[in-house]
């Protein structure tokens, strides 16, 4: 009679552990939304690159840096190369600079659109549009959608003497979705950039 016992209390156990298992599972559950961190975007302010040698000058905001490509190790055709470093978002928009001789202009615009399109493979659409600067110079505005290495780029020339282009990069792998907002973000910066560029 009291092995029975024993058994019958094992068993009632085990029917309460299996019944609060298959009562857990029954439980409602809410799938959590894919999010990314919030980002908190500084005030934009702007304040001068103007360097001594540099034959162009141009205003960028106070959270960024202007320094020197030192990727180029002091190339004599590069100088004016430099890069707006833009820590708090990981990201650059690389500046290089061509002066423009009598035969260079229709090889420098080749070559910008050329460097645009090698990002075809990652890339869902490349939206060119012609501009002109508050200064009265020309350009064109490269958006370039999918998860491309980079989402924005420019040229912008006088034609005859001075040729200088842009690219934004990310020190992360692309995600067209998680860089959206700081893409639309530094957009605005990179247009403040090429509206206020001036030739020396």
């Amino acid at each position: 009679m009291f092995p029975n016992r024993k058994i019958n209390r094992r068993f009632f156990a085990f029917l309460i552990f299996i019944s609060s298992f298959f009562l857990a599972c029954n439980s409602d559950y809410t799938l959590k939304r894919k999010g990314y961190y919030q980002i908190d975007f500084p005030e934009r302010k702007y304040t001068t690159f103007e360097q001594q040698g540099f034959p162009y000058t141009f205003e960028y905001p106070v959270y960024a840096t202007v320094l020197r490509d030192s990727s180029l190790f002091e190339d004599n055709d590069t100088p004016f190369w430099v890069n707006i470093d833009f820590p708090q978002f990981s990201g650059k928009i690389y500046i290089s600079y061509k002066k423009v001789g009598p035969t260079d202009f229709d090889k420098l615009v080749n070559d910008a659109f050329t460097m645009t399109y090698k990002h075809t493979a990652k890339a869902t659409e490349i939206q060119d549009s012609l501009m002109k600067t508050d200064g009265g110079l020309t350009g064109v505005w490269f958006n370039i959608g999918g998860n491309a290495a980079t989402a924005k780029q420019f040229f912008v020339t006088d034609s005859v003497n001075h040729f200088l282009r842009g690219a934004l990069y990310f020190d992360t792998t692309p995600n067209e979705d998680s860089l959206a907002i700081v893409n639309n973000f530094l957009q605005e910066d990179m247009k403040h950039l090429i509206n206020s560029l001036r030739w020396k």
